[in-house]
């Protein structure tokens, strides 16, 4: 019985799939490009669609086609495979993968390759929606050429806007790890959009690179305050630069409006990206590395920080501490302690104060000896939570160095 169980298992399992690997994604400029497995890229996430283990089951060889029109996002998606489970296993079904996926894609999408290359040649008509703010360029060492990207703003207003931000969302769900999409009947969200122009047959055309939504706040009397929601850059764009132009338009437009009293997590990320990008152009990594420049290169930091982005206290800290961690060997026992030691210094800090407190309440409470007794238990745990913050303030400063390393 148990072997019999042990082999229907092990065929069961070569019928599960890995959703991240089937689910493949294009952005589509050229008909070719749909056979061209180099423009394919995969989600970093699909546990919000197939459940945390990311599975889906019946399947071998499972492909889930997500294919997007580069402008205006018009989707084709099918779903291949090379075999699925019958009525051979009793009580076994495959998973409903389509209705899965057709949750999350609007309706409307094209369900063979001949109507969305139909779709690809009527994309010289697709343009930007709403309010262009700014323009810009990247040099591509590919092309050997210079391209030029400009961001807009939208609104609900805008025709046909709608729909293509129903298709632009989906890729929130394979790239962000808890997104959700927004009630956009609400006026108080705002759109920035980054697009891509490009040439096709002598003509110019947009591509989609990313966007950002942001949702004003209504402060009594007269003023909102903006807050950020989500930012995606999409993965083809990432490393170059367009996260950091994007932030910085947004905050342009918001600190142009006479009814805006702050933008909330906005300046935050606005003044991290900055920082990256002026401050290890003033400070080497072995200044970042050096204990004895330490207070040197943090009173200059600290001058530049605040002359030039209006940071004050905690946050300059927390950059600095992010950019010294980007500059240290971590795998290196010297350079490890010494950025250690240093960040511990900081967080230390609330456990002193907590400890003075309770010696003077145990002083009027307890006898000395136990006072004693309890003081050296929280210093034990003092030691544990302090490393334990130190763990998760290094873990959560990488996550910043990777979203920083793809904007």
């Amino acid at each position: 019985f148990f072997s019999g169980l042990t082999a229907m298992e092990k065929k069961l399992a070569e019928y599960k799939c890995n959703t991240n690997e089937a689910i493949q994604l294009k952005l589509v400029r050229f008909p070719e490009e749909l056979e061209d497995d180099n423009t394919t890229f995969n989600p970093e996430y699909s546990h919000q669609v197939f459940g945390d283990d990311e599975v889906a089951f019946g399947y071998k060889g499972l492909k889930i086609l997500l294919y997007y029109i580069a402008g205006n996002l018009s989707t084709l998606f099918r779903i291949e495979y090379t075999s699925k489970v019958n009525e051979k296993f009793d009580c076994v079904e495959a998973d409903d993968v389509e209705s899965k996926i057709r949750e999350i894609i609007p309706p409307g999408f094209c369900t063979n390759t001949d109507d969305f290359v139909s779709l690809l040649e009527k994309e010289v008509n697709f343009k930007p929606f709403g309010t262009l703010l700014h323009t810009y360029s990247v040099h591509n060492e590919e092309a050997g050429d210079d391209i030029t990207y400009q961001i807009y703003k939208a609104d609900m207003t805008c025709p046909g806007f709608r729909e293509y931000h129903e298709r632009l969302q989906t890729f929130l769900m394979w790239f962000i790890e808890t997104a959700s999409f927004i009630d956009v009947d609400d006026e108080r969200w705002n759109y920035f959009l980054v697009f891509e122009k490009y040439n096709k047959d002598g003509a110019t055309l947009f591509a989609t690179v990313g966007y950002m939504t942001v949702y004003n706040y209504y402060v009594y009397p007269d003023k909102t305050r903006p807050r950020v929601s989500q930012m995606l850059i999409l993965p083809p764009f990432q490393g170059e630069g367009h996260g950091a132009q994007l932030l910085e338009t947004v905050h342009r437009y918001y600190m142009s409006s006479p009814t805006v009293l702050d933008i909330t997590g906005l300046c935050q990320i606005i003044n991290s990206v900055q920082l990256f990008n002026t401050q290890l152009v003033a400070f080497s990594g072995q200044n970042f590395r050096d204990g004895k420049n330490l207070e040197f290169v943090l009173q200059e930091y600290v001058l530049l920080a605040q002359g030039t982005h209006d940071i004050r206290g905690q946050h300059t800290r927390r950059v600095y501490e992010i950019l010294r961690l980007r500059a240290t060997d971590m795998g290196d026992a010297e350079q490890s302690r010494s950025y250690r030691l240093d960040v511990k210094r900081r967080l230390i800090g609330p456990y002193k104060k907590k400890q003075r407190e309770l010696a003077k309440m145990r002083r009027c409470l307890r006898p000395e000896e136990l006072t004693n007794q309890l003081n050296q238990i929280d210093l034990n745990m003092q030691h544990e939570q302090l490393e334990e913050s130190f763990q998760q303030l290094v873990s959560d400063y990488r996550r910043v160095l990777e979203r920083l390393a793809q904007a």
